[in-house]
């Protein structure tokens, strides 16, 4: 049932608009036609009960019930009155219509009448269909009752008409509905077709065009509003997508370069072993500068794409982080507090790492001799401080700290790409934190980090 609704039902806006717009008038056509037939029905045979009983009003003036028998009195043209007229004295029959017999079915139904008094009115169902209607005639010491009878074949086949002419009326009009719904359905949808076709393709060339520029309805303002902002989000990944690229060219041309000079430089003449040991050292720290970048873009990458909520416990984290150094800075003491060891974030362990080790190999690369890790609790959510004794951020360079590729001094002889704390940023802000520079320190730099608690 289900694949064969499926398959009959429109795929389209236009044609399941249509479709309810046409189930819909049927239903109404149907019931509207029903409660018409119904009422000219019941007033065909009001007006059937109204003929019969002015004609039994009629034939009622010629019956005598003075004396203590009941007389019919002749009057001219009684041959048209006595058609379809039973008189009845009490409950013998005085007269009959000539062409119906003592037993037939009218004959029968009419002494039922009779035999019910007062006024009363019954169909007879047979060959044709027949109304018959009693009345008693009042007056003198007789009773007497005048049943007529009228042929209802003519008000049927009026009813008949008026029902097969309200059906082609219901099937003209449900055809008109459909057409109409289907041609006004599909107007009102041209202008959103034509709107998915410019969205489609100004997504495509970075169109500065907008719809917001045009006057619409409503409906299509606000679907115009939310087009506009979809563009405008497309458009601001593109270009920073473009912005990143020319950074990451700009990165990976410069060890790139040293590579190449460097292989010029081995190979113009005969080196000594010490040169070549020199020119291997200078290729792979060039090729070490290339996968320190090429691994930060696919650690951004795989973290950005694996945001899930999560709890982590901060000290541990942070220690962990610190045991992870290595002998290479053994040289820098690293200092971890914390307000509360219970302290926790909500974010995962790993996630918490990919935040705080930019911050801390940015620490590591500048600082003199000391670097501090303070964490603490902050009003709905965890701030944590890492900062060193360096030279600190210069005051001229503050502002490009978070840009992709900068670095405040690319000759200082420290590596990095200049992608971690952009990193560190948009990944603290995927979790609903943020990353940001203390410009109030004096010596040295911090960075804080504040995450939503635990």
């Amino acid at each position: 049932m289900r694949a064969f609704a499926a398959r009959w039902w429109p795929r389209t806006l236009r044609g399941r608009l249509s479709l309810v717009a046409l189930t819909t008038a049927t239903i109404l056509m149907v019931i509207l036609t029903v409660a018409f037939n119904t009422v000219v029905r019941r007033h065909l045979q009001h007006q059937a009960d109204d003929e019969l009983r002015t004609r039994a009003a009629a034939v009622a003036a010629t019956v005598v019930t003075d004396g203590s028998r009941v007389r019919v009195l002749e009057t001219p043209g009684e041959e048209l009155l006595d058609t379809n007229v039973w008189i009845y004295s009490g409950g013998r029959l005085l007269e009959k219509p000539s062409s119906a017999t003592a037993t037939s079915p009218l004959t029968r139904a009419a002494g039922r009448l009779v035999a019910r008094g007062a006024r009363h009115c019954v169909t007879v169902h047979g060959h044709d269909e027949v109304r018959l209607c009693s009345r008693p005639v009042p007056g003198g010491k007789g009773a007497a009752t005048v049943v007529t009878a009228l042929d209802l074949s003519p008000y049927r086949g009026s009813a008949d008409t008026m029902l097969f002419a309200s059906l082609a009326l219901d099937a003209a009009m449900l055809a008109c509905t459909y057409a109409l719904t289907r041609l006004a359905v599909g107007r009102a949808l041209r202008p959103v077709r034509s709107m998915t076709e410019h969205a489609t393709q100004w997504s495509a060339i970075a169109s500065q065009e907008r719809f917001g520029a045009v006057t619409r309805p409503t409906e299509l303002a606000q679907l115009g509003g939310s087009l506009d902002a979809l563009l405008d989000r497309i458009r601001a990944l593109l270009r920073h997508e473009q912005q990143l690229t020319r950074e990451l060219s700009h990165e990976l041309r410069n060890p790139l370069a040293r590579i190449i000079a460097e292989l010029d430089w081995w190979g113009a003449r005969p080196r000594s072993d010490a040169d070549t040991k020199a020119t291997h050292a200078a290729i792979a720290d060039a090729a070490q500068s290339m996968r320190t970048i090429c691994d930060t873009l696919l650690d951004e990458a795989r973290d950005s794409a694996a945001t899930a909520p999560g709890t982590a416990d901060v000290l541990p984290v942070l220690h962990r982080l610190v045991d992870r150094l290595g002998p290479t800075k053994a040289s820098v003491e690293v200092v971890v507090t914390a307000g509360d060891a219970r302290l926790s974030a909500g974010v995962p362990d790993a996630l918490l790492e990919r935040i705080v080790s930019p911050l801390l190999d940015n620490a590591l690369r500048h600082a003199r001799t000391r670097v501090e890790i303070l964490a603490r609790a902050r009003p709905g959510g965890v701030r944590i401080e890492v900062g060193d004794d360096g030279p600190g951020v210069p005051a001229s360079f503050a502002a490009q700290l978070f840009q992709p590729g900068r670095r405040a001094d690319p000759g200082d002889g420290h590596g990095g790409a200049g992608l971690g704390l952009p990193l560190a940023r948009r990944l603290a802000r995927s979790a609903g934190g943020e990353v940001d520079h203390d410009g109030r320190r004096t010596r040295g730099a911090t960075f804080v980090v504040t995450l939503p608690a635990g």
